[in-house]
């Protein structure tokens, strides 16, 4: 989603989210909750997260300060676009913004130092709800732009989606 800015010489004015143009495309136009993402160092990963049903998240993301790379894996089994993944560079410059509907997988890697990214999202972080699949999982065969990233320990120790998808088809 690009912004469209009105300019002059002072600058400009960019709406960033309207409810009722939302729904005209058809996507949620619920906001419960908005967060900042600060991340000191070049490289930085965070990901891949999802909440589960329920209480899966609609997300609004806009780099702030600095750059990175956005990418989402849609994880809806009925889904033609299954395991796929698509990634955008958002900058502060460039005001992009992405939405990440319910059922996908999020995450990004900072390109800069010092780069801080905003979210608007759906539904109220839930810990007990919080997933995530491993950023390197074979199954999607994400491009990464920096191969060795700084990492939490949460986000290396994520299992293989396939090992998921397997359980969760045995317990059918």
């Amino acid at each position: 989603m690009d912004i469209d800015p009105i300019g002059d010489e002072r600058g400009f004015f960019a709406r960033t989210w309207c409810r009722e143009e939302f729904r005209a495309f058809g996507l949620s136009s619920v906001v419960e909750q908005s967060s900042i993402s600060f991340n000191q160092k070049r490289g930085t990963l965070r990901g891949m997260h999802y909440q589960a049903a329920p209480n899966e998240e609609v997300k609004l993301v806009r780099c702030t300060r600095g750059v990175i790379r956005d990418i989402i894996v849609d994880l809806r089994a009925a889904s033609p676009t299954f395991c796929r993944w698509f990634a955008v560079d958002l900058t502060a410059d460039n005001g992009r913004m992405v939405y990440v509907p319910a059922g996908f997988a999020h995450g990004f890697q900072a390109l800069a130092d010092q780069s801080e990214v905003f979210y608007q999202i759906s539904e109220p972080y839930r810990l007990e709800m919080a997933r995530g699949v491993r950023w390197n999982d074979p199954a999607f065969q994400i491009e990464w732009p920096i191969s060795d990233p700084i990492l939490s320990v949460r986000d290396r120790s994520f299992p293989d989606f396939a090992g998921k998808l397997e359980r969760s088809l045995l317990s059918k």
